[in-house]
């Protein structure tokens, strides 16, 4: 039986912070669609320019591109316990997809991170990313010793493109219009569990393993 872990939540809802620290806790790997897609983008893949013109635009990538990926990555000798996924599913399509990849028996759990629009503006407007080892930061949250530099390897500090406003509010309304559903889909299964993503990280992480329980 493999564990998987399921993080949905619209974009700042601090899905991949509260992946890594589970990941961390549980043993498991964390699966990003972001973090995957960002690095076929680096890597100049054949996914990744197609991806592209989504991306920049804050629209969502098609399907047949990131199933594929996830496909790829849940393969891996890294994922034989299970996995975390951060990221994906993003539309109902897609975790009908999930559903082929999953075993029977697999224990699976869907966690829905919720926070207000206001709230993931401030978040997200504030992110920097280092372009070398590609830390996160929080210019107010979670700041760098020095300024614009990363503490890890003293990368520039950059502000992703679909970190601006215009571009995050669109990601927004993206989001509502073809994720939503997921949590009705999730919750006619008995899986689904909703968790604030606007509070402290490590109440937040405390009511996830209450609920995993693994």
């Amino acid at each position: 039986m493999k564990k998987r872990l399921i993080l949905l939540g619209p974009p700042g809802a601090g899905k991949g912070t509260v992946g890594g620290r589970l990941g961390e806790t549980l043993e498991l790997p964390l699966v990003s669609s972001g973090d995957l897609l960002r690095e076929n983008l680096k890597k100049g893949t054949e996914a990744g320019i197609k991806a592209k013109q989504y991306m920049e635009k804050g629209e969502l990538v098609p399907d047949e591109i990131v199933i594929a990926m996830i496909e790829e990555e849940l393969s891996k000798p890294s994922c034989d316990r299970g996995a975390i996924l951060d990221g994906f599913p993003r539309t109902l399509s897609q975790a009908q997809m999930l559903d082929g990849l999953f075993e029977c028996g697999d224990d699976v759990k869907v966690v829905y991170l919720k926070a207000d629009d206001d709230f993931l503006v401030n978040r997200l407007s504030k992110r920097r990313v280092c372009d070398g080892c590609g830390k996160i930061y929080h210019l107010v949250n979670l700041p760098p010793e020095k300024e614009g530099l990363c503490d890890v390897c003293g990368g520039k500090l950059v502000q992703r493109n679909d970190d601006r406003e215009e571009i995050i509010r669109r990601r927004l309304n993206v989001y509502r219009k073809m994720t939503a559903p997921l949590i009705e889909y999730y919750g006619k299964r008995n899986v689904l569990h909703i968790v604030p993503g606007d509070g402290k990280l490590e109440d937040t992480l405390d009511e996830i393993r209450r609920i995993v329980k693994w």
